[in-house]
């Protein structure tokens, strides 16, 4: 019975040519688009779980709170000397581990050095992440202070192979390491990537903050595994008694967190993770069987379109004695059959564009083509499809009485509205209008925040790492690039202006009240030149300057400091810094440094003769950005020749922080896309098999006087109906959607009418385009050719 039904199902395919492309394409098309997103889903739910023990990972986070303990904030550092505390007193945590660097510093061989991303962390962290080792044992990797695990790629980019055990490298070209281990090149989803990881105590033996841990600065991260993640509960009631007990400068608490839950849960409110990128990932499932639905619709208002075809099919059979429930598994077999076809070409269209599609949204995505659930997902998928595009047409089909269908009375069950495919059509348009206007208000959105003011000036302004002799030479390096007039003005600074993030407690002025303790500032330090060439907006005072010694024990504060210290007169000021008496010499402007979605924070910025960090230039606007970039790369290369070079612009850095809107802006404008594609795909078939059945009657009116004109009007008027009403219901449903999704910003904008008249006109003169192409086919025929056609 199957050979049977399958072979009926091939011949019926192959008689309605048309139908079978425009169902097949528009399926392809839903289904490689809804497999593409369920890609990236997948990719961004499964972030930091493929660890053996995921589940028991965990990172340690901090609230911090004011005087009264309310939380005024939660962040990913929980204090320098949490870590060694949870070890010693919270036996329900099985290991943890302190956690720094995360910078680009060189590693270098002999022969060849390269920029990578470095990593510290206790010994322990072997045991948190079981990381693949291909060569050395994770027992002992860490054990020694001049210990180095390197990432396959990173052995293979400096020896050219993983068997490399034994081997020297150098760190910045000033400390030798002996390679440990090596392991596997770790996921594109996973929180903590580097390229080589090193020992604590090397990192301690460098750096003296490292050696002496001070509860009040929030420098490492901490990850811990527990025993049972059941007890979390416990565990935390215990850990966040822990800062307020061993310090009493300001009341802080901290807590663990799953860290296979940071990535998409990240927002914190009082404490509690109130969400984060998980909303987007609900909207990208929801556009993924958005799309798919969209194709669904085609395909049944395509089988119940052509219902007066098959309504003679049908009685026929019903007479000679075929039952309902083999009718049924007929059109099912024939709707599986077309699925398969448009699975195959999906999946094709998948591997073609997935190339283009992980350039388009900067990330890693792999097919894992051996792994059984990737091919479960697709057959699932598959199935969905074909129930979804089949179930409602088998079963109109099948209903039809075989007396009426005989008698060309009716090919329309009884109990089916009549205004089914409207309905339908309506669904689709109403769907892509959604689409449209999402799509336009989170590109509103997105240059609503790149045309926030960043503070300084970000055009022109370019850094490189002070590394090597960049470090004790920057007066030579300063007064070169200057004679070559590449660059205006040069300053260097410990951070870059994008990642100023340093935060502290402890600051003390004059009237400070009691629960001035417990506010967090976050500080820069940095050399002369500061405002003059990073274009930072001075409100009040003045930059540090040579001209004025004292100007080493200066300090800058930002207009949020002045706010919340209270300060009616803070120039002058003495304040104290760590134990040290500094002078408020300047006020400057808040400057997005971090977030720039978010308002500014209290920030300060002091004087250091040697801030080892970045080197900022303002480049010559008098020259062009390759002959700048040439300049300076020159100057490097002569000062610091075991380094290289890599000259960053500062508002690339800052269009980074974009990345996240960026990449649901591409997916919306190109899902967005395809979803009127398929939806006036679908519209096509639908008017040309309406110009089909009306064939004669096109003919009569043409032979009576009627213009191409007023047949196509006759034509096209009622799908456009259909158009209008779409927006109808669509342009309410998409502004509110939308609007809420504007609350989670606090600085946003609004959904203007441009927007609404846009989305509805685009999508009315793409669907007109559409119907006016086969209505004019169709009222262009000869009359005398359609008179004819029975």
């Amino acid at each position: 019975m199957f050979k049977l039904n399958l072979k009926i199902a091939l011949r019926n395919l192959w008689r309605n040519k048309t139908s079978s492309v425009i169902n097949i394409i528009g399926l392809a098309a839903g289904l490689s688009a809804c497999l593409l997103l369920l890609l990236y889903v997948s990719y961004e739910m499964n972030f930091d779980r493929h660890y053996k023990n995921a589940d028991k990972i965990y990172q340690v986070m901090t609230n911090f709170q004011d005087a009264s303990g309310k939380i005024t904030s939660t962040g990913d550092s929980p204090g320098d000397g949490i870590a060694m505390t949870i070890r010693a007193k919270i036996p329900e945590v099985d290991v943890i581990a302190r956690i720094g660097g995360l910078d680009q510093s060189l590693i270098s061989t002999a022969q060849k050095g390269f920029k990578r991303t470095d990593l510290f962390a206790d010994p322990e962290i072997l045991k948190v992440f079981d990381y693949d080792f291909i060569a050395g044992n994770p027992k002992n990797a860490l054990s020694t202070p001049n210990a180095i695990v390197l990432t396959e790629s990173t052995a293979k980019l400096l020896f050219g192979t993983t068997d490399v055990l034994n081997k020297s490298v150098r760190y910045k070209n000033a400390k030798d390491l002996k390679v440990t281990g090596v392991i596997r090149d770790l996921p594109a989803n996973t929180s903590l990537k580097f390229d080589y990881l090193m020992s604590w105590a090397f990192f301690g033996s460098i750096n003296e903050y490292v050696r002496k841990p001070s509860w009040g600065n929030f420098n490492f991260l901490v990850m811990a595994r527990i025993n049972d993640p059941a007890n979390i509960d416990l565990i935390n009631s215990k850990v966040k008694k822990l800062f307020n007990e061993n310090y009493h400068d300001q009341r802080n608490e901290n807590f663990l967190f799953p860290l296979s839950d940071k990535h998409l849960h990240g927002e914190f409110l009082n404490g509690k993770s109130v969400g984060g990128d998980i909303e987007r990932i609900y909207l990208f499932i929801a556009l993924a069987f958005g799309i798919l639905l969209v194709a669904c619709i085609n395909f049944i208002n395509m089988a119940t379109a052509k219902s007066e075809r098959r309504a003679k099919e049908v009685g026929i059979r019903k007479t000679i004695g075929a039952t309902r429930s083999s009718l049924i598994v007929q059109f099912l077999t024939e709707t599986i059959v077309l699925t398969m076809v448009a699975v195959l070409i999906a999946v094709c269209i998948v591997e073609a564009s997935l190339p283009v599609f992980k350039n388009l949204l900067g990330i890693d995505i792999m097919i894992a083509y051996t792994n059984a659930g990737y091919w479960m997902g697709v057959l699932a998928v598959a199935l969905l499809t074909g129930l979804l595009s089949g179930i409602y047409p088998a079963l109109f089909l099948s209903s039809f009485n075989p007396v009426q269908t005989l008698k060309k009375q009716t090919a329309r069950a009884k109990g089916i509205p009549i205004n089914l495919r409207q309905v339908l059509v309506v669904g689709q348009f109403c769907f892509a209008i959604m689409l449209v206007i999402a799509t336009l208000v989170i590109y509103k959105q997105i240059q609503f925040i790149k045309n926030r003011p960043v503070g300084y000036k970000i055009n022109l302004l370019a850094e490189v790492q002070q590394d090597g002799g960049l470090n004790n030479k920057f007066d030579l390096f300063k007064d070169q690039v200057l004679k070559t007039g590449a660059v205006t003005s040069v300053n260097k600074s410990s951070r870059s202006m994008t990642d100023v993030g340093s935060w502290f407690y402890g600051f003390q002025w004059p009237g400070m009240e009691q629960k001035g303790k417990e506010i967090v500032f976050n500080r820069l330090e940095t050399h002369y030149d500061f405002v003059k060439t990073n274009g930072v907006e001075l409100l009040a005072g003045r930059d540090f300057s040579r001209d004025f010694a004292s100007d080493s024990a200066g300090i800058l504060l930002s207009s949020t400091a002045v706010k919340v210290m209270k300060l009616k007169d803070p120039l002058g000021t003495t304040v104290t810094l760590f134990g040290t008496r500094l002078k408020v010499i300047g006020i400057f402007k808040d400057f997005i440094w971090d977030s720039p979605y978010h308002s500014g924070r209290q920030m300060v910025v002091i004087f250091n003769k040697n801030p080892e960090g970045v080197i900022n230039m303002r480049l010559n606007p008098a020259n062009s950005l390759s002959k700048n970039i040439e300049l300076i790369s020159d100057v490097v290369k002569n000062i610091n020749p075991d380094f290289p070079i890599e000259v960053k612009f500062v508002n690339d850095l800052y269009t980074k922080k974009l990345q996240s809107e960026t990449i649901l802006g591409i997916l919306a404008n190109l899902f967005g896309g395809i979803a009127i594609l398929i939806s006036c795909l679908g519209l096509y078939g639908l008017v040309a098999y309406s110009a089909e059945q009306r064939t004669k009657e096109f003919g009569v009116r043409r032979v009576l006087g009627a213009s191409v004109g007023n047949i196509m009007r006759l034509l096209s008027l009622s799908f456009l109906k259909m158009v209008l009403v779409a927006a109808c219901i669509g342009v309410p449903l998409a502004y509110y959607l939308m609007n809420k999704w504007l609350t989670n910003f606090e600085f946003r904008t609004t959904i203007s009418l441009w927007v609404v008249v846009t989305s509805i006109t685009g999508t009315a003169v793409i669907a007109f385009m559409t119907v006016s192409f086969q209505a004019y086919k169709a009222a262009n025929a000869n009359p005398v050719e359609a008179l004819k056609y029975e």
